[in-house]
C-alpha cells in the first residue's frame, strides 16, 4: 500500500495511518510517501516493511555502513544528522506532552561526532563457520560484520583481528558473546567472553591473552563469564591481565571494571558531567543509581557530603575507590531500599538528588518517596522518554517544575535518546 509518513516515533519507525489504523514503517522518514507491505497486524496497529520510497524526504541520505538496513543496531543512518536530532527532540517533547506535563522548557541538544563514538560493543558468536556479528533487524538470525562505523577505531580493529583469528583461538568452541571495551583515548582494551561451557576455560585464557597482546598492543586483559539464567548476574570464571580500565574524563580518572556500567559515548561524557554538576553546590548531595561514580566524583568537589547509592557489586567496588574524601559515602543498596531507610531514619534532606536509573525509570515508589523527602533540586538523567515522562508527572504532582532540559545524543544513528532534566521544588 501507499502511505504518507506523518512523523518519527520512538523505536525507529515512521508512523503512517490507513483506514484509521496506525502503521509503523522502519527506515522511513517524516513527510515521505512510501510503498510498504504489512508484515504483522495487531488489530489496532500494524507494522510494515518499506518496499520503495516514492517521494523522498530532503533529509534522506545514503547510509555509510554496508550493513545498515539488515543490522538491528542502527535505525537512522538514512537520515541526515541534523534531522536525527530534530526527530529525537520532537519524540521527547511529544512523550512529555502525552504525560500532561505543562510548562515544558526548551530542549537544548548536545551533540558530538556521530560516528566512531562507542567505547564498548558486544557481539554474538557464530560457531560454524566462525564469525562475530550482530542480530539481523527484527530477527534472532546472526549477521556477520567486519566493521561497525559507530564504534571507536580500536574496537573495529579488534573486531577484525578476532574475526580473523577467533577460530584459531578456539572461540568457536566455547564463546557465545564477545564484548570489547576501550578508554577515551583508545590506549587500553579489555575483552570479555561469555560461555555456555564453563568447565576448563582457564587454559583458554592462557592461550588467548598472549596472542591478542602481540597483535593488539592496547590489549590489557581478558575475562570469561558464565551467563546466569536465574538471577541475571553473570559470573566471572577466569581472567588474565587487567580487570579494569583507568578511564580519564573531565580532568578526572575513574576506575571502571570489566563488568561495571559506564557511559558509552566517549565524545560526550565530559559534557554530560558538566550539565549534571556545574553550578551545583550545597551541604548534601545524593547520587542514586551511581554506577562507578561518574557524577559523585565531581559533586564531591562542591558538596560537603555526597552519598552515592549503587546495587551492582562490581560498580560498588569501583565507586568506593573513585569516591574519596572525608564525609563522602558509597552505599551498596537498591535505590528504593536506601530511600525507605532514609525516610524511616529521618536522614537530613539533601540539597540535590541526582538520579540516573536504568531504562525502567524510577517507578512510582521511588518517585513518590523523593516527593516526600522534598530535596530542593532533582536532576534526572534518563535513557527512555516514556518512563521519564511517567516519573516526571509524579514529581510535578509533588510540587516540582521542570527548570532545564538537555537532549544528549549519546547514541547517534539509533533511536535511543538520553536526556537530562533539572527540576526545582516550587
Amino acid at each position: 500500500m501507499r502511505l504518507r509518513i506523518e512523523k518519527a516515533v520512538y523505536g525507529g519507525s515512521g508512523l503512517a495511518r490507513a483506514d484509521g489504523k496506525a502503521i509503523f514503517v522502519p527506515l522511513s522518514l517524516p513527510g515521505e510517501e512510501v510503498e510498504a507491505a504489512i508484515v504483522t497486524d495487531k488489530g489496532g496497529f500494524a507494522t510494515a516493511e518499506l518496499q520503495s520510497v516514492i517521494e523522498r524526504s530532503p533529509a534522506r541520505i545514503d547510509p555509510s555502513c554496508p550493513y545498515f538496513g539488515r543490522c538491528g543496531g542502527c535505525h537512522y543512518q538514512h537520515a541526515s544528522y541534523t534531522s536525527q536530532i530534530e526527530m529525537k527532540i520532537a519524540i521527547l517533547r511529544e512523550s512529555l506532552e502525552r504525560a500532561h506535563i505543562a510548562d515544558i522548557p526548551a530542549i537544548t541538544p548536545v551533540i558530538a561526532a556521530p560516528f566512531g563514538y562507542r567505547n564498548r560493543i558486544r557481539l554474538h558468536v557464530r560457531k560454524n563457520p566462525f564469525s562475530l556479528g550482530y542480530k539481523v533487524r527484527n530477527s534472532h538470525d546472526h549477521l556477520p560484520v567486519d566493521t561497525c562505523p559507530i564504534a571507536a577505531p580500536l574496537l573495529q580493529r579488534a573486531l577484525q583481528v578476532l574475526n580473523r583469528d577467533g577460530a584459531l583461538l578456539n572461540l568457536d568452541q566455547f564463546a557465545t558473546e564477545v564484548e570489547l571495551f576501550t578508554d577515551a583515548t583508545e590506549s587500553s582494551l579489555l575483552l570479555s567472553l561469555w560461555t555456555d561451557r564453563p568447565q576448563g576455560v582457564g587454559p583458554l585464557c592462557d592461550k588467548i591473552a598472549p596472542v591478542l597482546g602481540r597483535v593488539l598492543p592496547e590489549f590489557q586483559g581478558i575475562d570469561i563469564l558464565a551467563a546466569s539464567h536465574r538471577n541475571g548476574v553473570d559470573r566471572s570464571i577466569a581472567h588474565r591481565g587487567a580487570e579494569m580500565l583507568r578511564y580519564s574524563v573531565a580532568n578526572r580518572t575513574y576506575r571502571v571494571s570489566l563488568n561495571s556500567f559506564f557511559q558509552v559515548n566517549r565524545f560526550l561524557i565530559d559534557s554530560m558531567i558538566a550539565i549534571v554538576s556545574s553550578g551545583e553546590t550545597g551541604a548534601i548531595a545524593w547520587d542514586l543509581y551511581a554506577g562507578v561514580g561518574l557524577f559523585s566524583v565531581p559533586l564531591a568537589d562542591t558538596f560537603s557530603q555526597v552519598v552515592a547509592v549503587e546495587s551492582s557489586a562490581s560498580a560498588v567496588r569501583d565507586l568506593r575507590e573513585n569516591l574519596r574524601g572525608a564525609g563522602h559515602r558509597a552505599v551498596a543498596a537498591d535505590t528504593v531500599a536506601f530511600l525507605r531507610e532514609a525516610v524511616n531514619e529521618r536522614l537530613p534532606t539533601p540539597d540535590l538528588v541526582v538520579v540516573d536509573p536504568p531504562r525502567a525509570g524510577l517507578g512510582r515508589e521511588v518517585a513518590t518517596i523523593l516527593g516526600r523527602i522534598r530535596p530542593r533540586n532533582i536532576t534526572y538523567v534518563s535513557c527512555d522518554p516514556a518512563t521519564l515522562s511517567r516519573d516526571l508527572a509524579t514529581l510535578v504532582q509533588s510540587g516540582y517544575r521542570l527548570k532545564r532540559m538537555h537532549l544528549l545524543d549519546l547514541f547517534p544513528q539509533t533511536f535511543h535518546l538520553e536526556s537530562i532534566t533539572h527540576l526545582l521544588l516550587e
